[in-house]
């Protein structure tokens, strides 16, 4: 199935067009015309299955047909990042766990960050297209960047943990994990968290955890603590 989106449709939209870049790419790329049908998402949970109606590379207007809606995930998962120093690595991140199935991105700026500034709209744009590949119902939420100390000061609803790579007493992320529990994760940067940074985020109820017994890049980390979690919920 080749998924397309579109974020304004919902149960009452009955007809709607494609901007016009997704319109050449669905008359002049892929070669669709009237009648032809197209699957549709909104990145809420909302599979449309729709016909095309006007075969137009400027404008192509689909009937929706029929829809039908997955249910969410019992379980929120929410890592919070620091940008990698090359930007590639970061949105390979970006791509996998979209793919594995995560819900939301904050990327954090920390003290040892080499990477303070990050370009949000081409980082939803891989999200995006990491959701029609993998033909995934909801779009991940990618939050604006912001500082460990600011993000560590917002509640975050269920278990709170920080990956660190610091010789102190922590937890396997597997062993700490409960299903059905809404988690949100610390990934830091390639030089690690600083000391200071661990503690603050051991007084605000933050569990120190481990990811295994290698040293892990940032991204890879992300992934292995994205994975994890999902596996736990598997049903």
């Amino acid at each position: 199935m080749q998924l397309f989106y579109n974020p304004n449709i919902n149960e009452t939209t009955e007809n709607f067009s494609f901007d016009k870049e997704e319109s050449k790419h669905i008359i002049k790329v892929l070669r669709k015309k009237d009648s032809d049908i197209l699957f549709v998402t909104n990145g809420l949970g909302h599979l449309f299955k729709t016909e095309i109606t006007l075969a137009s590379d400027n404008k192509c207007t689909v009937k929706i047909i029929s829809f039908e809606k997955s249910s969410p995930s019992k379980f929120h998962l929410h890592l919070a990042v620091a940008p990698t120093k090359m930007n590639d690595r970061f949105e390979w991140f970006l791509e996998k766990a979209t793919e594995i199935g995560i819900h939301e991105i904050t990327p954090i700026i920390c003290d040892r960050s080499e990477r303070k500034v990050i370009n949000t709209e081409r980082f939803d744009k891989i999200l995006l297209t990491a959701m029609k590949q993998s033909n995934v119902l909801f779009l991940p939420k990618l939050n604006d960047a912001i500082s460990f100390k600011e993000f560590i000061k917002q509640k975050q609803e269920g278990l709170n943990f920080i990956a660190h790579c610091e010789e102190t007493n922590k937890k396997t992320l597997k062993s700490a994990l409960e299903a059905n529990k809404n988690v949100t994760l610390l990934i830091g940067p390639e030089g690690d968290f600083t000391e200071k940074e661990i503690e603050s985020a051991l007084e605000a109820n933050y569990i120190p955890v481990s990811l295994g017994n290698t040293r892990l890049r940032t991204e890879t980390a992300a992934i292995v603590a994205c994975h994890s979690v999902v596996f736990v919920n598997e049903e």
